[in-house]
Parts: C-alpha cells; sequence; structure tokens
C-alpha cells in the first residue's frame, strides 16, 4: 500500500503536517531530555547526596512511575479538549518542577518529590503529542518516524548535556537548564496558535482495521518492551562509566587533559542515541513499505543476541554491540506507534496512546527496581542480559499478535 504512495502527493508532509511535527517533535525531544538528565547524573548526584547508587536511584523511582501511570488520565483528556492545552500544562509543571529540583537538590526527600513532578508532567506529551499526530498527520508511519528522531535527539543530548553542564556547575545548574528549556516549549505553542482550528482528521479511513483484541495483544508486548527500554535508559551510562576505563584511559592521555570518566560516559551514551535517530527514520520506512507485525517482530528480535552478549564485553566491543542494540530497540518505535493508530478507533487515540503509556513507561518503571536489584546482586554488567531474557518473551507475545490479527500497513 505504501508502495503506490512512492512519488505522488501524498510522499511529502503538507502545511498543516509540518505545523503539528515542530510543536510536537519539540515535546518529544524535550520529554526524553527531562527523563535522560538524572541517569545522566546519578554518580555525581551520588556523591553530592553521601548516597550508594542505588538508593540515589531509588529517587527517580516515583519519576518514572508518575510518568506512566498519569498517561490514562492524560491521554481521555487529550480526546476531550485536545492536545494544545495540555501540551502547555506539560511545559509548566515540568518547568516549574524542574526549578525545585535546582532548588533542592542536596535534600533527598524534597528532590525525590521535585522528581516526581517532572515525571507527573512529562507523562502528558505522550498520549497527548501522538494522539495529534495519528489523527491529524497525512504520513503516519513518516510523522511518526520523526517525531521519533526528535525524541532519540532529546535521548543523545540529555545525557551529554547534563554531564557537561555538571561538570562546570553542578547538578543544580543542570535543573535549571532544564527548566529554561521546557519553558521555551510555550513560544512554539504560541506559534502553532490556529492550527487546531482547521485540523481535518484523517486517522478516519485509516483504522478500518480497528481490533481490541490485537491492542490487548499488543498492550502486553509493550508493557515488556517498556520494561526494556526503561532498564536500558537508565543503565547505559553507569554502565558505560564502570566497563569503558579503557575508553577513558585512551582518551585521557590521547588529549593530555583531565577527563571527567561521567563526561566520557555520557558522551558515549548520547552517541548511541544519535545512531538510534538513524533506527527511527529506518523504522518509519519500513514501517510504510512492509506488513507492521512482522517489521516489529524483526526489530525487536535484533535486540536479543546483542543483549545477552553485552555483560561479557568491555570498552570498544560493548559499544559496538550497544548501539547495534539500540538502532533496532529504538528504531521500532515508530512501527509501534503506527501499530497503536491502526488497532485503535480514531476517536481514541489519545486515550490509546495513554494505555500504551501507563504500560511502557509506568509499569517499565519496574525496570528501575530490577536494574537496581540486578546490580547489588550479580553486578552491572549482568544488567543487559537479563533484559534480554525480556526480550524472548517479548518477541514470542509478537508472535501471537502476529497470528491473532490480519496483516496491517501504514
Amino acid at each position: 500500500m505504501a508502495e503506490s504512495k512512492k512519488g505522488g502527493p501524498e510522499n511529502v508532509l503538507n502545511r498543516t503536517d509540518r505545523v503539528i511535527l515542530s510543536v510536537t517533535c519539540y515535546g518529544h525531544f524535550l520529554c526524553h531530555f527531562n527523563m535522560l538528565v538524572f541517569p545522566a547524573i546519578l554518580l555525581p548526584l551520588s556523591g553530592l547526596l553521601h548516597m550508594s547508587m542505588a538508593n540515589t536511584l531509588d529517587l527517580a523511582f516515583f519519576m518514572y512511575l508518575l510518568m506512566g501511570l498519569s498517561a490514562p488520565f492524560w491521554g481521555y483528556t487529550a480526546d476531550k479538549i485536545g492536545a494544545m492545552p495540555l501540551l502547555a500544562l506539560f511545559y509548566v509543571g515540568a518547568g516549574v518542577s524542574g526549578l525545585m529540583a535546582a532548588l533542592f537538590i542536596d535534600s533527598p526527600g524534597a528532590l525525590r518529590l521535585a522528581l516526581a513532578g517532572i515525571g507527573l508532567f512529562s507523562g502528558i506529551y505522550h498520549p497527548a503529542g501522538l494522539g495529534w499526530i495519528a489523527c491529524c498527520v497525512t504520513r503516519t508511519s513518516t510523522g511518526m518516524a520523526y517525531n521519533g528522531m526528535f525524541g532519540n535527539l532529546g535521548l543523545a543530548l540529555g545525557p551529554v548535556l547534563a554531564g557537561v553542564v555538571n561538570y562546570l556547575f553542578g547538578p543544580a545548574a543542570v535543573y535549571i537548564g532544564l527548566a529554561l528549556l521546557n519553558f521555551f516549549g510555550l513560544f512554539l505553542l504560541i506559534r502553532a496558535r490556529g492550527t487546531t482550528e482547521n485540523m481535518v482528521h484523517v486517522g478516519q479511513k485509516k483504522s478500518r482495521g480497528a481490533s481490541w483484541s490485537g491492542f490487548v495483544i499488543l498492550l502486553a508486548a509493550m508493557m515488556l518492551g517498556g520494561i526494556v527500554y526503561r532498564g536500558t535508559t537508565v543503565t547505559l551510562p553507569a554502565l558505560f562509566q564502570v566497563r569503558g576505563v579503557g575508553i577513558f584511559d585512551w582518551l585521557s592521555g590521547l588529549f593530555q587533559v583531565p577527563l571527567s570518566a561521567n563526561v566520557v560516559a555520557t558522551g558515549i551514551t548520547s552517541l548511541l542515541y544519535l545512531v538510534g535517530m538513524l533506527g527511527q527514520y529506518f523504522g518509519g520506512r519500513i514501517g510504510e513499505r512492509f506488513d507492521l507485525r512482522w517489521s516489529y517482530c524483526c526489530f525487536h528480535l535484533m535486540t536479543i543476541p546483542a543483549a545477552l552478549i553485552m555483560g561479557l564485553l568491555t570498552d570498544i566491543p560493548l559499544v559496538v554491540v550497544a548501539i547495534f542494540h539500540s538502532f533496532f530497540l529504538l528504531g521500532m518505535q515508530p512501527i509501534e506507534n503506527t501499530l497503536v493508530a491502526r488497532l485503535t478507533p480514531p476517536e481514541m487515540h489519545s486515550s490509546a496512546y495513554g494505555m500504551k503509556f501507563v504500560l511502557t513507561f509506568g509499569v517499565g518503571a519496574v525496570a528501575v527496581t530490577i536494574v537496581r536489584h540486578v546490580e547489588q546482586g550479580f553486578g552491572i554488567q549482568y544488567v543487559f542480559p537479563a533484559l534480554g531474557v525480556i526480550s524472548i518473551f517479548l518477541v514470542l507475545v509478537i508472535g501471537v499478535l502476529i497470528y491473532k490479527v490480519p496483516g496491517q500497513r501504514s
């Protein structure tokens, strides 16, 4: 079906598509930026608070939990009042919470509450923003791909910017910067004012294959995927800092200047997410040309061998395999989000994304606990093999989806 669009007028995003994507892409960038700041400064923050890495990591539990648990409410509200008012609340709420985190950076109890606020308001983006794309952007997979690429840009820049700012000014400055970036989002919303008045819901003809039973199976797959995703994002910076000592030593000798192990580790993590942007684009193109179910299965299948062997590797081999893992783990997201749009009716798109993200981010917060227990019991190098086992179960669930649901095209 997508083949017939190639070279035709539908292959070009129209003006309304571009305006919507300008707002949603920045929102996606910032949503992930908000979440990735904390793991990037995990070890320096542990030193500031005089706490173990595991206990410092636990301060973010409610941030990740509320980001997901609030999603169904935000999705239902977006279906009723539209995406733009909720996106404004996202920017203001996360910005104020960021300022509170900076103010109370040396108080674990208050910091826990501020982080929870960042998670609560950041939870608005996915159901509101993705619902907006699903209903109103003419080329859903392409729109999801571009949107996903900016999310990956947030994943990439979050760790490195947080690492550099922390190195120069300390953890409090990191959260002041986060607040300012959130407040800037209001400017983009003002520029886009009026777009919602002329929205055309293009999803009506695209969701004729809506299947609630298929969506329930997809939810199970996305729940497992959320655990793998969250476990990956909270582990990578610390993993590279602990298992990438050879890279740090080599760079220190090469540049003949004092380097921060944390900055090096967060820089490597950012490289992975930049490569993930290519994965997002690749996933969007694959989603337009092939059956969405099989594409989804193949992308997750490719992550399993990489995750299983990462615990055995250090330095450059570890980075190479981690790049491969991130390319497919992040690249499947446009495919997954298009599947959500195809399996649910258009008037419930935001609610459907809310149900998705209560599992991928809310239940995915369980990954924080899994990482903590694996790290304490066996060492951080065993986290990815554990995530690989979860991915095996994920692929089995996708197999059930393929069996139960007819072929799906973008």
